[in-house]
């Protein structure tokens, strides 16, 4: 009986003490008080009263803790506990997520989130295998094409010196094989490189060709979607196992309400920034009609450069599976 009630108090005096509080380390190439910073302030602090203080964000915006690509390492050796990564990020983790990187493949922001509906549950899992937590997806608008001269079809384009972000070498190869004069260039370079007319066109979001002020330099936008820009927030399975498991699913729940404030946030802040840098002489320019076709096409010349090279026939097809579901079922409806 004695042994019993020492093994009781022993317990009670385990309960009694309270939890080790956690700190999570973000690095975020977001720029500070950007939407996407915003958001993330506001997890931290949603998290810190759910917990009682006991798990905390610590967040470095405006790429202080590197590109993604360091972001990653640093998270490796946990100097950092989680980032925020764009669609670039994520693929330096899981390769095959490169699958929503197709340029022209979706038509619209209702079948992207369709297919990554149906395929988010699967990339969790695979991303987890690698060592990290998804807390956040977050869609953040359209890539488009920002050119000095008038774009409307791919001809067009191929007269232009296009600026390509360096450490992408598959895409890059998509871009040669489709026909385009492709510059690799660094995204911190890409003002100096229109100054110099070393480039002479580029493709980003609206936000940020507004917020870079890139736009005066190549004032024609065509309003053709490449690709969006799809990320969210990581945290490494490591930090994510310091979390007490008590407060994780209120945790993810949570997550899912400020992504899912984010996302129309963003779409209307880009709907401002092009209406803002058309007053300054921006001219945007519809997909003229049967031009999808011919974008297409000049785009699956080089797909055979990321089957089976960077990612597998079996996740694309299952991608397009599902675009393919989508696009039959609003045609019934």
């Amino acid at each position: 009986m004695k042994n019993k009630n020492i093994f009781i108090l022993i317990i009670l005096l385990i309960l009694a003490q309270p939890l080790i509080s956690v700190t999570i380390k973000i690095g975020s190439i977001a720029p500070a008080n950007s939407p996407w910073d915003k958001a993330l302030r506001e997890l931290g602090r949603e998290w810190k009263a759910m917990s009682d203080g006991k798990v905390n964000l610590k967040i470095y915006p405006g790429g202080i803790a590197g590109n993604e690509e360091d972001m990653i390492r640093k998270m490796k050796v946990g100097t950092l506990g989680g980032a925020v990564f764009t669609n670039r990020g994520l693929t330096k983790i899981y390769s095959e997520f490169y699958v929503l990187n197709i340029p022209f493949n979706f038509n619209s922001e209702k079948e992207f989130q369709y297919v990554t509906n149906k395929m988010n549950p699967l990339f969790e899992e695979r991303i987890e295998k690698k060592g990290y937590k998804v807390i956040i997806w977050s869609m953040a608008g359209w890539i488009h094409f920002f050119s000095k001269n008038k774009i409307e079809y791919p001809k067009d384009l191929k007269k232009h010196k296009l600026s390509f972000t360096t450490g992408e070498p598959e895409l890059e190869q998509v871009w040669k094989k489709s026909g385009y004069q492709v510059i690799p260039n660094d995204m911190n370079d890409l003002m100096m490189g229109l100054q110099s007319g070393m480039v002479n066109a580029f493709y980003l979001p609206p936000l940020i060709a507004a917020s870079g002020q890139y736009f005066p330099l190549a004032p024609h936008m065509l309003t053709l979607k490449i690709a969006p820009i799809y990320g969210g927030i990581v945290i490494s399975g490591r930090m994510w196992k310091k979390v007490p498991e008590k407060f994780r699913d209120d945790f993810m729940k949570k997550a899912k309400e400020i992504s899912a404030k984010l996302q129309k946030k963003t779409k209307s802040l880009e709907a401002e920034a092009v209406e803002t840098m058309k007053k300054h002489g921006l001219k945007v320019h519809p997909v003229p009609e049967g031009s999808m076709d011919k974008w297409r096409a000049a785009s699956e010349k080089g797909l055979d450069s990321l089957i089976n090279k960077v990612f597998s026939q079996a996740i694309y097809d299952k991608m397009m599976g599902y675009l393919n579901q989508y696009r039959q079922k609003k045609n019934v409806e």
